[in-house]
Order: C-alpha cells, then structure tokens, then sequence
C-alpha cells in the first residue's frame, strides 16, 4: 500500500518549465534517496509533495489518516510555514518544553491516570473506575507514556542538543540549533512518511551517524535529498535520480545506483544511436518521394508519425520511443505534419542523452616529491593563548591519502595552516620534505579576487596565452561570455570549479584540500573524486565528505579531546573499530609501512567486479525476502498448488543466494 502518489507533477514559471510529467509513488516502507544536480528543483518538489507548494500541472493523493513530516534545508525558512512548529515561530517555549509538546495527549491521559489513581487511594473502589483505569493505562502504555522522557533525551542528545540547551529558550538557538530541533520534534512526531531535504547540513559527524542509525530502523517511509552520499549508502534502499528527463528509478543504495547508472547510460547511448538512424531513414525517404506526396500515401503517413514523434522526444526524451507508450497516454498533440525541411532540421539536432556535461580536470604533478612529505613530533598546534590539540608523532609519505577528521572547531584548519607554514606550532616540530610543490584547495576560496573576472583570476595564478586559458577554463564548463563573469557574482560551486582550475596547472606534488566538495552538486563530487583516486602524488584531506574520505584515504588521522591519533586503513575500517566491530581489529598506531593509494587499472576492475557482485548478493536477498513474504501471506489461505510453487521459489532463491555469497567471499580473500 502507497502512502503518497503523484502523477504527471509539473512546475513552471511563466514559459519556464522546472519540472514536467513527473508521476512517483511512495509506500508504507520507502526509504528514497533524492538525488540531482543544483537547480534540477529537488527542493521545489518536496514541498510540492509536502503540500506547502502547488503545483503547475497534475496531482497528489495522500492515503487517509497518514500524517506527513517535512524538514526544509533552512531553519529561518522551516519555521515560517510549518503549522506543526507553531510555538517554534513564537519562540516562547524552551528546547525541552518543546518536545513535551509533541505529547500533548499523554499529558491529559497521565493526568487522568494520577485523577483515578487519587480517587482509588481515597477507597473508591468501584468496578467502573477499576475497568477505566486499566483501559486507560493500557492505552497510555501503548502509545509510550512511560518512556517519551527517555525518548526526548536521547533524541535531543542523538542530535547534539545535550543537556546544557534543554532550559535555554528557543528563540536564542542558533539557526543551525533550531534546524536540529525541528528535527528532533518530526522524529518524535513519528509521521507516516518522514521528508529531510539535506539533513546533514547542520549535523557533526556524531549526530550523522546517529541519524544513520535511527532511520534504518524508522517504522514508516522516508524521502531524504541530500548531497551526502556515505549517508545515502547507510540509510535508502533505492535512488529517485532527477533530471531535465524526469525521475530515474534505481534500486538500492548510492554505490548500487553508480553500477546500475552507468549501464543505463550505455543503454541510453545505444538506443539513441538506433533511433536517431531510424529516424533519418524515415526522413530521407519522406524527402525522396515527397514530390510524389499527393500519390505517395506512404510518405505522407511516415511524415505524421515521423511529427508525432519528434514531438514526444522534445517532450519526453528519446528513451519514450522504447517506451511502449501509446500516443494518448502521452497527450501529444500533432495534428498539422511538420514541413520537411523543419522535419529534417529537427532529426538532425538530436543529441546525445545520458551522461550529463562534466568538467574533465588532470592534476598531473611537474616533478616527483621526496619520500617523507611530512613530519611532525611533540608538536602542540593553536594559538598562543588557545591550545588546540598535540601530536605526538607523525608521518606522511610519498603516494599516501591522509585523512584530517574531527569536530568544528578542532583545530583542522590550523593544521593545515600550520604545515604551509603560515602558522608556527607552540611547540615541537612540523617538517615538511624537500622538492615539495605545495597546491592548497582551501574550503571558502578565500583566495579568489571577487573583483577579478573568471578569465583574469586564472591568469592572475598562471602567465599562460589567453587563447589556452580560455580553452583550460572551458573545461570547467566556463564557456563563451562566461569567462568574463565577476568571481563575485559566481554560486558556490562555480567557484570550487573556479579554483580547481587553477589548482589544476599548478603542477602541484602535494596537495592540501581544507573540504574541497562544499557547495558541489553530486556530479561535481564524483568529478572530483576520479580526479584525485587519478592523482599520482600526495594528499593531506580535511573533509566531512565521508564518501570520499573512504574512497582516498590510507590512514585517517583523528582530532579528538585535545589529541591526534592516526588510523591505518579507509574510513570504513575506522568506523568499524571505533565501534569494537571490526572481525579482523583494527589498530589505532603509527603506520609502519605506508598504505599508498593502489590506482592500478587491475585493482579498481576487481573492485568493481566485486561491486557488481554485491549489488546482485542484495537484490538476491530482496528476492528471498519478497518469496518469504509471499508464502507467509499465503498459509492457510492459497491451495496446496500455490504453496508447494512458492516453496519450490524460495529453495531455489537462498540456494542462488548461498552461491553468490560464496563466490563474494573467494573474492574477498583473493583481494
């Protein structure tokens, strides 16, 4: 059963269309990743489906009696509709007050608990005060009257509101403390359908983890946007991929979407490719005979539906023609045939869909480093009246991905700071290696001229010819006029575009990256990551990505009370051991033997070869799972014939299963 369903959603502005012809469903048991590029209109749809938006063209059905929950990206923008968080928006309540509100009704039933209680203590006895008082109880154990304190602390606490916030007025949260708390109070709402449109924005890595884990186990749907893709790997079970095209449908988590996109891809490519052929055959015949149209019936039928198709791809994309479709189910008007030169024009613009335009960075280094990059023993870095944190030893080697995690405030920028050599250390010593050519990616661009134009800001880096620094920058999608836009006027993520450009013809052997994938969309983060899993030579990454601190990283070092400790493996293995999980236990020491990125092409075909097979083991267990479902549901109530097939279905399902899983593990020992 669904608890939402749209169909043929649509939004425009004015003759904008930001979406069309979008039709979902959601059942009881979703978990859904929304996914696409910056501006697709993610957000705008949410709040289409949450009801806080209308939309242009088409409609919602929500089933009855099913409450929704939606958590915006903005807390100053989430209270300033929300009905639900009406006493949020007065500010009158304290954090702790406001989630008692989210009980309101356990409330009145305990305080005709602790009435009839009252009553019977002063001896009333009677039989109609006992039978309402156990009614009453029982319910008010059902809906969890005697644990909803608990349950308000440890999601509060889950969400990193401890105890010192719990007396504090709403209205002196910070924005980000108001976003948490308005989490905190959809969580304990526990809505049928549970929307978060980039929940992590405002989340360490702490209350993240916790989130992971409280969804997992969330009774009801979920539809989460998000740009984290480690997130998205631990919490949906399919992807809603948006583009110009509509929503892609792809089952499992983020790392199976990856396998399963790029076949599509190539399914896309290759259909185009037959159609387009087609299509121009159709229309050099239509050419040949139409002087003969009057007695050439046949061409002027091919005309006709050579329109009406051209009219569904300029609607719905190529893909529409596999489709199966009829003309009618896709309410395509084509009455009045195309002219044949109009015709032709128009089956020679097709272009080619599937991967969408990406930049294509190198970061190719001009020489090779000394083996030791970096050095660091007894060393306390901070300020001088702000001591942050103490290294006992360090080191970094030539061809390793070294991981800088730990939270706000920790002292990682300084860090970096303090290895450029901008920042002395308080005490000990930061050496660094010989023959070092240092690139440094910091988190806000902070080096980039506002009042430079793209063009002249490379320049301003590198005394390269206009004519190449405008081919390099094309690149990075800055195309035409675009190399003349202000630095000032740039969004967030052509500026990250803007500064890997730069970094790009730096011939840098060693780079420093302070959260390279802020304000990317999901393409650019992949982008980034094939560039760097490329890069021949060293990285020291700061980064709350943890998709791509697991997919770089050799070691992870980790800031934490007043302490740096290093972690020899990816960060997987480190989230395994810090939670006394790991079958094989990691260690927390000093590397002895450098762990460098294995970028071989036979390495990363083996990983993907068994990606692949994880990919087949989950949907083999969905499989199961589905077969197992079916025969519960059908004792007792389908014949002998039905049961005995389906039983026949599932041996034969967990046996395949058992075999997948086998050859996952010689894999796994061969790796």
């Amino acid at each position: 059963m669904s608890i939402l369903s749209a169909q043929n959603l649509g939004l425009s502005f004015g003759a904008f269309d930001l979406f069309r012809s979008i039709s979902v469903t959601i059942a009881n048991d979703s978990k859904i990743g929304l996914i696409g590029p910056n501006g697709i209109g993610k957000t705008s749809l949410m709040m289409i489906l949450a009801g806080m938006n209308q939309p242009t063209t088409g409609m919602i059905h929500i089933a009855r009696g099913k409450k929704l929950g939606y958590l915006r990206q903005e807390a100053s923008e989430a209270f300033a509709q929300t009905t639900s968080t009406e006493s949020l928006v007065k500010g009158k309540n304290t954090v702790y007050g406001e989630m008692l509100s989210v009980f309101r009704n356990l409330h009145k039933q305990q305080d005709q608990l602790h009435r009839l209680e009252a009553e019977m203590a002063g001896g009333r006895y009677i039989e109609e005060v006992l039978v309402q008082y156990g009614e009453l109880q029982a319910s008010f154990e059902h809906a969890g009257g005697y644990d909803y304190d608990l349950r308000i602390q440890q999601t509060l606490q889950g969400l990193g509101l401890g105890k010192n916030t719990w007396d504090m007025p709403v209205e002196h949260l910070s924005g980000g403390q108001k976003t948490r708390l308005l989490l905190a109070r959809l969580l304990l709402e526990k809505p049928a359908l549970l929307m978060l449109d980039e929940p992590t924005n405002h989340l360490d890595v702490e209350a993240i983890d916790w989130l992971e884990h409280t969804l997992k186990d969330w009774d009801g749907a979920v539809l989460v946007a998000s740009h984290d893709r480690y997130f998205l790997d631990n919490t949906v079970s399919s992807i809603w991929e948006m583009s110009h095209a509509g929503i892609g449908v792809f089952t499992g988590n983020y790392s199976n979407y990856l396998l399963q996109r790029d076949t599509r891809w190539e399914y896309a490519e290759r259909v185009f490719k037959e159609e387009k052929e087609r299509l121009q055959k159709e229309v050099d015949f239509v050419q040949r005979n139409w002087v003969r149209a009057s007695t050439h019936p046949r061409a002027l039928g091919t005309l006709r539906k050579l329109t009406r198709e051209l009219a569904a791809v300029e609607a719905y994309g190529i893909m529409v023609l596999r489709s199966g479709k009829n003309w009618h189910e896709l309410d395509i008007r084509a009455d009045k045939p195309l002219e044949v030169v109009e015709a032709i024009r128009k089956v020679n613009a097709l272009e080619m869909p599937g991967r969408p335009l990406m930049i294509k960075p190198r970061l190719v280094p001009t020489a090779d480093s000394s083996n030791i990059i970096l050095r660091s023993e007894k060393t306390t870095i901070g300020y001088p009246k702000n001591k942050l944190f103490q290294v006992q030893h360090l080191e970094l080697r030539r061809g390793e991905c070294a991981a800088l995690i730990g939270p706000n405030g920790s002292g990682k920028t300084t860090f970096l700071k303090t290895m450029l050599g901008q920042l002395e250390p308080l005490s000990g010593e930061v050496s660094i290696g010989v023959s070092l050519n240092v690139g440094y990616f910091a988190q806000a661009h902070d080096e980039l001229d506002p009042e430079n134009s793209v063009l002249d800001e490379l320049l301003r880096h590198h005394d390269i010819d206009p004519e190449r620094a405008r081919s390099h920058l094309a690149q990075y999608l800055f195309r035409g006029e675009d190399v003349f836009k202000p630095v000032s006027a740039l969004s967030g993520g052509e500026r990250g575009r803007l500064a890997l450009a730069i970094l790009s013809l730096s011939g840098a052997n060693f780079l420093l990256l302070d959260e390279p994938t802020n304000h990317l969309d999901l393409p650019a983060r992949e982008v980034l990551q094939q560039v760097l899993q490329d890069y021949p030579g060293t990285i020291l990454l700061v980064s709350h990505d943890r998709y791509l601190v697991d997919q770089l990283a050799s070691q992870i070092w980790e800031i934490h009370g007043g302490k740096l400790t290093v972690f020899t493996g990816n960060y997987r293995q480190f989230v395994l051991q810090r939670a006394g999980n790991s079958s094989q236990p990691a260690r927390m020491i000093l590397p002895s033997k450098p762990m460098a990125r294995d970028n071989s092409r036979d390495t990363r075909r083996k990983q993907q070869a068994l990606d692949r097979l994880e990919v087949k083991i989950r949907e083999q267990e969905e499989s199961v799972r589905r077969i197992s479902r079916e025969l519960q549901h059908a004792g007792g109530s389908k014949g002998f014939e039905v049961i005995n097939d389906l039983s026949w279905k599932y041996a034969k399902a967990q046996a395949e299963l058992d075999k997948l899983t086998r050859e996952w593990e010689k894999m796994v020992e061969k790796a």
